[in-house]
């Protein structure tokens, strides 16, 4: 049977020749249309007649594929070369021995689509499509076979793969894989060829020859020479960046396939490893997935490969009693994979995450926090180079880069001890406090257990109340790391901080303390309600109550060398002012600072500041520095020690200041009433004639508080003043009558009504007579003033006077009654004289 089939095809080949050849001669024809009727009329007889793959091979060998070559070489028509590659393909891939064919066409194909130079290539780029398909073919076809040729084949490949048709680039990075894996036993020697043109072509604009130029890169090097994944690294790194999802899926699969299976697989481990696990922070869920689902299948195979090393480890080794929450741990493998390659790893990516490209110092940060978690307990080896790292990453700008560094030093607190961890962080922090080392530090502290940081607490509370610690800067990013590494201490070892609650509580009242970080009180307020919360005290006053002692201990320590630049002036503002009530408790320690500090041979900027605090105490004295019930006795001390030393007249703006202050903290303690009549007038026996003095003073403020209290003393006490005393005081709150200001002239208004009121009985009347006459004729003027409020509040002085001597008023006022412009008010006063009178 096998006889008579062969007899039939020969029979069939035999009729099939002679038409070819009446047709094939016309391929020589210099006309286009006979060249293309001819190939027309082969390609009936070839392709639509049913032939066999004997008798198509018998006629394509011995009669077509010489003519068809020639036409596919050297026709000037790009139809006529259309076809000849049409039928070129039909009788390769019908054929029964395709492989007799490559000596003829492999040259062919090389001619025209790399040719030597000074020799035009196919100029049309369906054709070269065409031609580089055709080649696709025989690899197809021929596989083995095509040994001999290889040279040719990465000849076409070299030129191909930089062709200017994107089609023509697929098509060719398609051949290059199929190149691989037809001849993978001599492949490898001439793959290094193909490195340069795939990776010229890796960053081309469309993103499926990208896509194609990864894969035909990783099965080239997969099947070729190992050492070009050096060469090829950087630009499979730069892809991972690739908008196109599709692009970093086939970076993340070829080198995921490189770590499975290829050969040199641990010489690369260092450089693949990097590559594949940034992929888990993709943000396609499907690349992040492919790339988990990788490493599990690496780590599994590293772990088989290695059993014997790791089978202490798979037997006994149990996880971390601490481990991130939401982070699933990585197969064992995994682990001793990163662990194992880290210090190859490190120095690298650490210089990545400096980097100046933004995009870079991002990915770079995530692929921290990942080789961290792996690395687990190992990073402590690896410490210096980290922590100098992370100080200046977390200092970036980009804020997820920053995010990651802090997630990456969390980790090392769970991990690493923390006696090695807080050595070196403490040991950076005290030779150069930088808000970076507390930013990390205070990373570090929430990433601790526990019961593992609890034997470091006094270290580590110590270190930070520190004055070079907390008070080293008054920078708002500084002191905002600084309450951050405080909220983590209280956060993490809650009821522990019991032992450390003073020594936070003064770096809390340090912070609050810095003039510029006003915005962080609120922060600081609630990180003291923390504090107090773990200790179970009902708020922060309950804090203050249990370490006002040693608070007020603690900023007394140098009071009597402080200046307006001493932090322990601003801390004392906190604790006396922010304490409310508790500050009652304390109060001998507090009168003792103000004692030593208000003497008029200290620092006048200070005295200010200190005055300041002081009457904005007076003003709530009972919710405030009265408490306790206890200020009165000291009254003495601050009347005779603080107040009169300060309210002597002294050249200069500075004291002028002092004495506004001063005044209004002696305001401020006689309108709270917690005085008695009989402390009043002792206050007043040794303060009034500084008081009256500074009736005189340039500012506004001072001289309406000074009429103020002149006008309080003489209301409560004034009864009790002898003559002498009420002849100085009235001819200077006469003068205030004149002020240039509105409220003191009311203010002064006021304190002579009160005056009048201290004449108590007819003999003092007598002896005052003419101070009364000269009284009355000086407020008849006052009438005039333009003000009617003024007018008004003189009018009420002149009806409280009228009583002592009414019938001198009226004749004062018929003197003067027609000079006045406005005598409605001299008719109101006669009259309130009248009817007094009767």
């Amino acid at each position: 049977m096998a006889e008579d089939g062969a007899l039939g095809d020969q029979r069939r080949a035999a009729e099939v020749v002679p038409a070819l050849g009446r047709h094939l001669s016309g391929l020589q024809d210099p006309g286009r249309d006979t060249r293309l009727r001819a190939l027309r009329a082969i390609r009936a007889e070839v392709q639509e007649r049913p032939l066999s793959a004997p008798v198509l091979q018998e006629v394509f060998a011995k009669q077509l594929l010489r003519p068809l070559v020639r036409c596919l070489v050297g026709d000037p028509a790009e139809r006529c070369r259309e076809l000849a590659v049409q039928l070129t393909c039909h009788g390769l891939s019908h054929g029964a021995r395709p492989a007799e064919a490559l000596p003829c066409l492999l040259p062919a194909l090389a001619q025209r689509l790399c040719p030597p130079h000074g020799q035009s290539h196919e100029p049309c780029e369906e054709l070269r499509l065409a031609l580089i398909q055709l080649l696709s073919l025989l690899l197809e076809l021929c596989e083995a076979a095509l040994v001999p040729y290889l040279p040719e084949i990465i000849r076409i490949l070299q030129a191909t793969l930089l062709d200017p048709y994107p089609e023509v680039k697929r098509e060719s990075c398609r051949c290059a894989a199929a190149s691989a894996r037809a001849m993978p036993e001599h492949f490898h020697m001439q793959s290094e060829f193909l490195i340069k043109p795939l990776m010229q072509t890796v960053s081309h604009q469309h993103f499926r020859v990208r896509v194609a130029v990864i894969q035909a890169t990783g099965t080239v090097i997969q099947f070729g020479n190992g050492k070009s994944v050096d060469d090829v690294l950087s630009h499979l790194a730069q892809r991972l960046f690739d908008e196109i999802p599709q692009v970093r899926q086939a970076v993340t699969s070829v080198v995921g396939e490189w770590l499975l299976h290829l050969r040199d697989r641990y010489s690369y481990f260092h450089k693949l490893i990097p590559l594949l696990l940034s992929s888990f922070t993709d943000e396609m869920p499907e690349n992040k997935q492919l790339a988990v689902s990788y490493w599990k299948r690496i780590g599994l195979q590293w772990e088989k490969e290695n059993e014997e090393d790791l089978k202490d480890k798979l037997d006994f080794y149990s996880a971390p009693a601490h481990y991130p929450e939401g982070v699933v741990r990585p197969e064992l493998g995994c682990r001793e994979l990163v662990t194992r390659n880290l210090s190859k790893i490190l120095p690298g990516l650490c210089h990545d995450v400096t980097d100046w490209v933004e995009g870079t110092r991002i990915k770079a940060s995530q692929l921290l926090f990942i080789l961290l978690l792996h690395a687990e307990d190992h990073i402590t080896q690896h410490m210096e180079l980290l922590l100098r790292t992370l100080y200046r990453v977390c200092l970036d700008e980009e804020n997820n880069v920053v995010r990651n560094s802090v997630k990456a030093a969390e980790l090392i607190g769970t991990f690493v001890n923390p006696k090695v961890s807080l050595k070196l962080l403490v040991s950076a922090l005290e030779k150069t406090p930088m808000p970076s080392y507390l930013m990390i530090l205070a990373a570090v502290i929430r990433g601790c257990p526990r019961q593992v940081l609890k034997p470091h607490l006094s270290y580590l509370a110590n270190t930070l109340s520190q004055p070079e610690i907390c008070q080293q800067s008054e920078e708002i990013f500084y002191m905002e790391q600084l309450l951050c590494c405080i909220q983590a201490i209280i956060e993490v070892c809650q009821e522990d901080c019991k032992e450390i609650s003073l020594q936070l509580m003064k770096v809390l009242v340090t912070i609050m303390a810095i003039p510029l970080a006003e915005r962080l009180h609120e922060k600081v307020e609630k990180s003291m309600c923390s504090l107090a919360q773990v200790q179970h005290l009902s708020g922060f006053l309950d804090l203050y109550k249990q370490h006002i002692d040693q608070l007020m201990e603690w900023v007394s320590v140098s009071h009597d060398r402080w200046n307006c630049y001493s932090p322990e002036l601003l801390q004392l503002d906190v604790i006396a002012t922010h304490s409310g009530p508790i500050i009652g408790e304390a109060l001998q320690d507090f009168i003792l600072i103000l004692k030593t500090c208000l003497q008029p041979t200290k620092d006048p900027p200070m005295r200010l500041k200190l005055f300041t605090i002081l009457s904005q105490l007076l003003q709530k004295a009972n919710e405030t520095i009265n408490s306790q019930g206890q200020f009165l006795s000291y009254l003495e001390i601050l009347i005779k020690d603080i107040l009169a030393p300060n309210l002597q007249w002294h050249a200069g703006r500075t004291a002028a200041a002092i004495r506004t202050t001063a005044v209004s903290c002696l305001w401020a303690l006689i309108y709270s009433e917690m005085l008695s009549p009989k402390e009043i007038f002792k206050l007043e026996d040794v303060l009034m004639p500084q008081v009256i003095a500074t009736l005189d003073e340039d500012s506004k403020m001072t001289r309406l508080m000074a009429c103020r209290i002149v006008s309080v003393i003489l209301n409560i006490c004034g009864k009790e003043f002898d003559l002498d005393k009420l002849n100085k005081i009235y001819p200077e709150l006469l003068k205030r009558l004149d002020d240039a200001a509105h409220d003191v002239r009311l203010a002064a208004a006021q304190a002579l009504t009160n005056w009048f009121k201290c004449i108590r009985n007819d003999d003092e009347k007598n002896v005052l007579k003419s101070n009364i006459e000269f009284l009355y004729r000086e407020l008849l003027i006052h009438l005039d003033d333009p003000d009617q409020n003024i007018q008004r509040a003189v009018l009420e002085v002149l009806k409280e006077g009228s009583v002592l001597y009414p019938e001198l008023l009226v004749k004062e006022i018929e003197a003067v009654e027609h000079k006045h412009r406005t005598p409605v008010y001299c008719n109101q006063l006669l009259q309130h004289i009248q009817s007094t009178g009767e």
